[in-house]
């Protein structure tokens, strides 16, 4: 079953690069009392997700701040080191997005958002989503049909739905 508007996150974990190395994140935690925009990509390093969702993200970053939103978090089916080296290389690092590893795809699973697509090497990986939630439910919810478009699911088409 896929995740919509008005229920609450699966419980979860992600993980991130701290500065002492892997560090859990419990989604619980991080969403308690809090808003959130969450994004999902398919990998990190693919095209669209680097040329375009990401980016988009950065754009908007200001205008999701204005709009209460305490934290943009961006969740892909890759291990911590690597969100770690894509957020430094896209510079969403240093715009202050989080990056956040769903290393077994446990998460994206829970959320009934996976796909798999073989010919492209994409085993378990993330439907492209973003996402408003507060205080741990899903506000709102913009799911792309395919996983190389990135229209609804940009930080504009989000910003202007909240």
């Amino acid at each position: 079953m896929t995740i919509e508007p008005g229920q609450a996150l699966p419980e979860g974990t992600l993980v991130k690069m701290g500065e002492a190395g892997p560090e859990a994140v419990e989604i619980g935690a991080l969403t308690k009392g809090r808003k959130l925009v969450i994004f999902a990509v398919p990998g990190a390093y693919t095209p669209t997700c680097s040329s375009a969702h990401v980016p988009s993200f950065i754009r908007t970053k200001d205008g999701f701040a204005e709009k209460g939103v305490d934290e943009i978090v961006c969740v892909s089916v890759n291990d911590p080191f690597v969100m770690k080296a894509w957020g430094e290389a896209t510079g969403a690092t240093a715009a202050g997005i989080t990056m956040l590893g769903d290393a077994d795809g446990s998460f994206t699973r829970a959320l009934g958002l996976d796909f798999t697509a073989p010919p492209a090497g994409l085993i378990g990986r993330s439907k492209r989503y973003a996402m408003l939630v507060e205080d741990g439910v899903v506000t709102t919810l913009h799911l792309e049909e395919s996983p190389g478009t990135c229209e609804i699911s940009a930080g504009e088409g989000l910003l202007a739905a909240i």
